[in-house]
């Protein structure tokens, strides 16, 4: 009987994967992770995790699997609480969900259920997973969940094939709709219970306060950008080669402060990013203001009117070679090759028609259409057809 440990999160969906590999013939055990501490910083005054841990407990009980918790607090903030401090800092903008599942629940959590004898670490995230031969090796895809809506493929996007051999995606082939109903009819604590936001196991979080914390505040103005200002319009140079091109394409516009007009002041430019509208508290504007541009260095925020500003728009983006991630290794491009791929740079967002461009010092993704508030530091994953194939940090 092969034993698997599900991370059970308090959830509908982690609660409904329990079930239904029981059901399969597994042995399941429950495991709940505890990664905070400082209930300072969460927003309501009731505690998350504890009331999630006990729901999680109530799930395995009423399943008759055993259950435990596991504190990996200490490891969450070194790899991921104080990576979001470092890229805020460089005026990147971090997504601790991908990192999550890389470095916590497919790394350190994958380690401990290995130690407790599992053959699978399961969790309820909305992907498939299957598993072809290929020149006589055995190769995981990882596929997009059957439920459009809430397709998490894009949150796994770093892992490797190591970790994918051992991952279990019980509800992949499952619509949110039907796995409340299956939580129902199992008469689950968790049936009704509303999808948790904020960052993956803090609870809801406030991200400047948090922030704050360790970013100390320091004022700042922020610009208004005109959409004919000339770095828009400037004619494109000739060029010598695709790369030429594309490494041209990539480049983001350079603001100086005389490029706008001063139209109000705020707290820290690190604490915004781009495409960002609320919380500029800025008034008076036919269109509402976009941040087009962070600068950490200045401690100045760009802006722009509208969600059409050429300031946001561009189609090529550029990961490097330290950031590049094969989840299919066997695919993975060499110098010089290209491929049609679609490709998403946030979660939620449709596929868009992209080309890949694998050059020596990283790959540039090149996109059939202007994408809004391309972001350094987020992620681009690549598909193709449903199979997420490989993804990047935007530099």
């Amino acid at each position: 009987m092969k034993r698997v440990i599900v991370g059970l999160s308090g959830g509908v969906d982690s609660s409904v994967a329990a079930y239904l590999l029981k059901e399969q013939g597994y042995e399941v055990i429950g495991l709940f992770m505890k990664n905070w501490h400082d209930d300072s910083v969460t927003i309501s005054d009731e505690c998350p995790w504890l009331e999630d841990s006990n729901d999680a407990m109530l799930v395995a009980d009423k399943l008759g699997i055993p259950f435990q918790t596991v504190d990996l607090s200490a490891q969450y903030k070194d790899r991921i609480v104080d990576y979001m401090f470092n890229e805020y800092e460089k005026g990147r903008t971090p997504n601790p969900d991908v990192l999550c599942n890389r470095e916590i629940k497919f790394d350190v959590f994958m380690d401990i259920a290995m130690d407790l004898g599992a053959d699978y670490v399961a969790t309820g995230h909305y992907c498939r997973k299957d598993s072809i031969t290929k020149d006589g090796k055995e190769v995981h895809r990882l596929l997009a969940g059957v439920d459009n809506n809430k397709d998490q493929s894009y949150f796994l996007c770093q892992l490797s094939q190591e970790q994918l051999s051992k991952a279990l995606f019980p509800i992949g082939e499952l619509t949110k709709p039907e796995v409340r109903d299956i939580a129902k009819a199992q008469d689950l604590i968790t049936a009704e219970k509303k999808d948790s936001q904020g960052l993956c196991f803090i609870g809801k979080v406030r991200l400047p306060e948090f922030l704050q914390q360790q970013l100390k505040p320091k004022e700042g103005v922020i610009v208004e950008v005109d959409a004919a200002l000339d770095v828009y319009t400037k004619e494109q140079p000739a060029f010598t080669s695709k790369e030429n091109e594309l490494e041209f394409l990539a480049q983001k516009p350079k603001y100086a402060l005389a490029d706008g007009k001063i139209v109000g002041q705020h707290q820290g430019a690190h604490y915004f990013t781009k495409g960002q509208r609320k919380g500029l508290a800025v008034g008076g504007t036919k269109e509402p203001l976009f941040v087009i541009e962070t600068d950490v260095e200045e401690n100045i925020i760009y802006t722009g009117q509208g969600k059409h500003h050429p300031g946001l728009l561009r189609n090529v983006l550029f990961v490097s070679n330290e950031e590049l991630h094969w989840v299919r290794e066997d695919l993975a491009l060499a110098d010089g090759e290209t491929m049609e791929v679609m490709a998403r740079i946030r979660y939620r967002q449709p596929l868009e028609k992209a080309t890949l461009h694998k050059v020596t010092s990283g790959l540039y993704v090149e996109f059939a259409n202007k994408q809004s508030a391309i972001t350094e530091g987020q992620f681009v994953a690549w598909y193709t057809d449903e199979e997420l194939i490989g993804s990047g940090v935007i530099s």
